[in-house]
This record gives C-alpha cells, sequence and structure tokens, in this order.
C-alpha cells in the first residue's frame, strides 16, 4: 500500500452520522465582532420608539443563541458603541437612548424610517470585520505558535 501526496479522496459518512456537528459554547466579549453582530441583530428586531430593559434584550439574545453566552456588560459595550456612532453619523442623540429605569437599564431606539438603514449599515460593518478575523485566523501557519 503506498501513500499519494495531496488530500485523499473523499467518501460518504456512514448511514446514521450526526447531521450537525455542534459547535463549541462560546461566552461572548466586548470588542468581538461575532458578539456584537448578534446584539444588532436583536437590537433591529426591536419595537421601535419603546424602552427596552436591557436585560430581557440580554435573554432575548441568549434565547436565540443557545451556543453563546451574552452578559448585560457585552450587550451594553455594543449598545454604546451603537449610540456613538448614531451620534457621529446624525449629530443628535435621539437614536439610541440608554437611561437607568426601576427595573434595570433601558434602551430605546428612535421610531423614525432613518434606523432601518443605518442599523443595516452597522451590521454589515461587524460582518467585514467579522471576515477580517477570520481571514487573519485563516493565514495562521501554526495558531499554537503565535502566528
Amino acid at each position: 500500500m503506498t501513500s499519494d501526496p495531496g488530500v485523499p479522496g473523499r467518501r460518504p459518512l456512514p448511514a446514521g452520522f450526526p447531521e450537525q456537528c455542534p459547535g463549541p459554547p462560546i461566552i461572548a466579549e466586548s470588542g468581538d465582532p461575532f458578539a456584537a453582530l448578534r446584539v444588532i441583530e436583536a437590537a433591529a428586531q426591536m419595537e421601535r420608539g419603546r424602552q427596552v430593559r436591557i436585560d430581557d434584550l440580554v435573554d432575548r439574545i441568549n434565547a436565540a443563541h443557545l451556543d453563546w453566552l451574552f452578559t448585560r456588560r457585552v450587550v451594553v459595550d455594543v449598545l454604546v458603541a451603537l449610540q456613538a456612532n448614531w451620534m457621529a453619523d446624525y449629530r443628535n442623540t435621539s437614536g439610541i437612548v440608554l437611561d437607568d429605569g426601576e427595573r434595570g437599564p433601558l434602551v430605546t431606539l428612535e421610531d423614525t424610517s432613518r434606523v432601518d438603514p443605518w442599523i443595516v449599515q452597522q451590521a454589515r460593518r461587524e460582518v467585514r470585520a467579522c471576515r477580517d478575523v477570520l481571514d487573519a485566523f485563516a493565514r495562521r501557519d501554526d495558531p499554537f505558535a503565535g502566528g
């Protein structure tokens, strides 16, 4: 029996092999574009012009992404970054309002037609950042040797 260089041929998986390969659990971190994208997705689905408890938003994100764990701090960090981006783009603070309520911090998204296209652009920015991280990871020769 000899070995030829290159990738060996592929055969189909045996019958009954699990269809999905579960990923490891991930603890969301501030500054991670993959986590930020999931928070932005949840914010994009929020009802406009209505205060939402950030803890409820955290619960919604955790329920939607069972393989992730989001804390209030991570979600607030993304919302603060979104608020800063809004202020830079529109020169006002009405688009994303963070406030303290009796039962914890609150977030409100402005109920205007400019929110949807703007939040789509924020999500696209995070997708580009995710791709950059994946590209950098793919270029590593040996991830355990530091590069």
